[in-house]
C-alpha cells in the first residue's frame, strides 16, 4: 500500500471526521453511529453519539466488541482482531476519491458474521476497496455481539445487537450523502450471522426505511422464542452465579461474560448443537416470527440476492476432526432424533458415492438449516413485485479439506483472493475467473438490482458458481429437499 498523501475531511451530524486518501480511495474508519454501550448505557438500546469538537481522526478502526478468538481448529481459517476501547458502535466508509458532487453513488452496507458471538469489520477480508473501485460507497458496521448484544435478560430489550444494526442503517440513510453515497440506493449485505440479522430486518415492518436491496449469504432465516434463544444466557448466568437480569449481568465485567459464554459454548457449533446465541422473537427488533412473516409476504417489495455454499458444514466438521469421528451409528442416532427417514439418507448417499457418514450428516444438516428454508422463502416470492435471485457457491477448495465450506465464497465476492485472510480460508488456488464472476455479479446487483441471471421462478433457477464462473441450474437437488422432514410452522 502506498503512503496516504491527503487527509480528506467530512462533516457528519456529530462533528467533522478526518480520513485518509490512498490510491484513489478515501477511507473513514471508526466513525461513531452511537455512543459507547457501557457504564450507564450497558444493556440499553443504542443512544446517539456525543458530538465532538474539532476534527476526529478516522484513520484507524475503532474498538472491537468484547469477544474471544475462535478455537477448536477453526482459528486456522477464521482470523480475529482485538482493539481495546469502549467506542465499539462505529461504521467504516470507503468511497472513491474522485466522486462528483451531484452524482451520488450506490451504497453497500456490510454486516459481518460470527455466530452472533464473534466478528468485527476490522478483519482484512472485509476491506471495501474493491467495491469502491467499482463506483460503490462501501460501509461496514460494528455491533454488540455475545452476551452484551444477544442475551435474553429480564428488564432488557431483546436483540440489542440487532438494534445496533438498525441504528447504523439509519445513520447511513442520514449521513452517507456527505460521503458521495445515494441514501435512496442502499443495499445491505450480511454473511452468516449477519445474513441472519438482515433476514430478520427484511421481515421488519420498517424494512423499506432501512435498505432498498438485501444480500443474504449463508444466513439462517430463523429467530427463536425466548425460552430457546435464552439457553446461552441461562448457561452464562449459572456459570457466574448471577441472575439472568440486567443487574445480574451488569455486575460482571464484559471479560467475565465472554469467558463464561466461551466455556459454555465449548464443543458446540451452529450445526452441531450446544448452547449458542440466537435471535429472539419479541420486542422492537423482531416483533414477530421473522421466517413466518417472510413466507407470508413481508419484504416483498425489496429485491433479494440469497444463497449458500454447497458444503457449509465442512467449516465446523473438518477443522475440529468431527467429520472423521462421526460413525454410521452416530448418523443413525442423529437421523432418528431429527426425524429424517432412511429413504432420505439413502438418497443423499446415492448422490455422494463413497461419502463418509459425517459428510452425509453434514449435507443433511446444511440443507435442513439453510438450503431448504431459503428455497421455501424464494418460492414464497415467485409472484412478488421485487425479484429474488438465488445462488450456490460450489467450488471445492483443496485447502485443508474445506471444500465449499461456510465462508469460502467471501474472498471471491470481495475479489481479494491474494489477501492473507482469503488464503487462510481457501488456500492459494482459488480461480480468478470465479472471483471475477462473483464480484461482478454482486457489483451489478448493488448498482442495478440485477446480478446478471434470471430471477427465481417456478423453474427454481439457481446460479451455481464454480471454477469457470457461474451457470444457471433449475431445480437444483430438489429431490433431496423433498425427502427431508416437513418444516414446522
Amino acid at each position: 500500500m502506498t503512503v496516504p498523501t491527503e487527509r480528506p475531511g467530512i462533516d457528519v451530524g456529530a462533528g467533522r471526521v478526518l480520513g485518509t486518501r490512498d490510491a484513489g480511495i478515501d477511507r473513514f474508519l471508526g466513525v461513531p453511529f452511537a455512543a459507547p454501550p457501557f457504564g450507564a448505557r450497558r444493556f440499553a438500546p443504542p443512544a446517539p453519539p456525543e458530538p465532538w469538537e474539532g476534527e476526529r481522526d478516522a484513520s484507524a478502526f475503532s474498538a472491537t466488541a468484547p469477544q474471544t478468538a475462535y478455537v477448536g481448529g477453526i482459528e486456522k481459517h477464521l482470523g480475529s482482531v482485538e482493539i481495546a476501547g469502549d467506542d465499539i458502535l462505529t461504521v467504516n466508509v470507503w468511497t472513491p476519491a474522485n466522486r462528483e458532487a451531484g452524482h451520488p453513488l450506490p451504497v453497500l452496507v456490510f454486516v459481518h458474521g460470527g455466530a452472533l458471538s464473534r466478528g468485527t469489520p476490522a478483519l482484512a477480508p472485509y476491506d471495501g476497496e474493491t467495491f469502491a473501485r467499482h463506483g460503490i460507497v462501501y460501509v461496514s458496521i460494528a455491533y454488540r455481539v455475545g452476551s452484551e448484544g444477544f442475551s435474553v435478560l429480564e428488564g432488557v430489550q431483546a436483540n440489542l445487537g440487532l438494534l445496533d444494526q438498525i441504528a447504523a442503517l439509519e445513520w447511513v440513510r442520514r449521513e452517507i450523502g456527505a460521503f458521495g453515497g445515494d441514501p435512496q440506493n442502499v443495499t445491505a449485505m450480511g454473511h452468516s450471522a449477519g445474513g441472519n440479522t438482515l433476514a430478520a430486518l427484511l421481515a421488519h415492518p420498517r424494512a423499506e426505511e432501512l435498505f432498498d436491496r438485501v444480500i443474504v449469504q449463508s444466513g439462517p432465516l430463523t429467530a427463536m422464542p425466548p425460552a430457546k434463544s435464552g439457553r446461552m444466557t441461562r448457561a452464562v448466568a449459572k456459570r457466574l452465579g448471577v441472575a439472568a437480569t440486567r443487574d445480574g449481568f451488569a455486575s460482571r465485567t464484559p471479560g467475565e461474560l465472554v469467558a463464561a459464554q466461551t466455556a459454555a459454548a465449548a464443543g458446540g457449533s451452529p450445526l452441531g448443537g450446544g448452547p449458542t446465541f440466537a435471535l429472539t422473537i419479541g420486542g422492537e427488533a423482531i416483533p414477530s416470527d421473522a421466517y413466518a412473516a417472510l413466507r407470508r409476504g413481508a419484504g416483498r417489495n425489496i429485491p433479494v440476492l440469497i444463497g449458500s455454499t454447497s458444503e457449509e458444514y465442512r467449516l465446523w466438521f473438518v477443522p475440529s476432526g468431527q467429520l472423521d469421528r462421526i460413525s454410521n451409528t452416530a448418523l443413525t442416532v442423529a437421523r432418528i432424533a431429527t426425524h429424517v427417514s432412511r429413504r432420505a439418507v439413502a438418497l443423499y448417499r446415492a448422490h455422494r458415492p463413497g461419502a463418509k457418514p459425517g459428510e452425509i450428516l453434514g449435507a443433511i444438516a446444511t440443507d435442513t438449516l439453510l438450503r431448504r428454508p431459503l428455497t421455501t422463502f424464494a418460492d414464497s416470492r415467485v409472484d412478488a413485485p421485487a425479484p429474488t435471485y438465488v445462488y450456490e457457491f460450489a467450488w471445492q477448495s483443496p485447502h485443508a479439506g474445506l471444500g465449499a465450506a461456510h465462508g469460502m465464497e467471501l474472498g471471491f465476492v470481495f475479489d481479494t483472493l491474494a489477501s492473507a485472510g482469503s488464503a487462510a480460508m481457501g488456500g492459494t488456488e482459488g480461480p480468478q475467473a470465479l472471483a471475477d464472476a462473483m464480484h461482478a455479479a454482486w457489483v451489478s446487483f448493488v448498482k442495478t438490482g440485477n446480478p446478471g441471471w434470471a430471477p427465481w421462478s417456478d423453474g427454481r433457477g439457481t446460479e451455481v458458481f464454480d471454477a469457470d464462473g457461474g451457470h444457471l441450474v433449475h431445480n437444483l437437488r430438489a429431490d433431496e429437499l423433498a425427502v427431508l422432514p416437513a418444516e414446522r410452522d
